[in-house]
């Protein structure tokens, strides 16, 4: 059975459509092998009707005299003459090598080249992102440093002490932290030893 899948077509330039939804789109299908044979329409809301004069034989012309597509862009278009009268139209794109290789070139520039491109960026700010946060910092601690000594300098400054020694955090409870014991004798003068608990840090862990 020849079946084939009309876009849209005109008879002597008249649209021919679905006498009932006025489909553009429809298929003609010959039932039979006999060229003289009537054939008939269906359109894609499922209505039916008898596609007078077209028949059999006029199917195999149409598809011979069909343009056929070698591009994308291409219309597969087809013109016969049927008594006089003359049936020109389009047939329905059929797939070509060419739409396949449209179509993933569509698919790559929409789908997956933006996907690599995203893991690339996600990769770099990966790589760049905590180099930007240490000079960053870098700046911070600069700007924090800058300021002190602005207030300083407008305090009148200050001298840091040499003697200075800071609390011990965890002070030892042998010696309170001191790091050594004072020995008073009526022999000698005052004698300092070492902790042995904190072994002189005045610290314990």
């Amino acid at each position: 059975m020849l079946t084939l899948k009309i876009q849209q077509m005109t008879i002597d330039g008249a649209p021919y459509t679905c006498p009932e939804c006025l489909s553009e789109a429809f298929t003609l299908d010959g039932g039979s092998f006999i060229d003289a044979m009537p054939v008939h329409g269906n359109c894609w809301q499922s209505h039916s009707w008898e596609a007078i004069p077209i028949t059999v034989g006029d199917l195999k012309r149409i598809k011979e005299a069909s343009t056929g597509r070698q591009r994308p862009e291409d219309a597969d278009l087809f013109e016969i003459t049927i008594g006089g009268a003359v049936l020109a139209g389009e047939l329905y794109p059929e797939v070509t090598p060419e739409d396949v290789k449209a179509a993933v070139r569509v698919y790559w520039r929409r789908l997956v080249k933006p996907a690599i491109r995203k893991q690339r960026r996600r990769a770099v700010r990966a790589v760049t992102q905590p180099v930007k946060q240490a000079a960053r910092n870098t700046v911070a601690a600069a700007k924090a440093g800058a300021l002190e000594a602005a207030w300083t300098a407008q305090a009148g400054g200050y001298e840091p002490d040499p003697d200075y020694t800071p609390e011990p955090i965890n002070p030892c409870p042998a010696c309170r932290g001191k790091g050594a014991h004072a020995i008073e004798t009526r022999l000698h003068d005052t004698t300092t030893v070492p902790c042995s608990v904190c072994s002189g840090t005045g610290e314990i862990d």
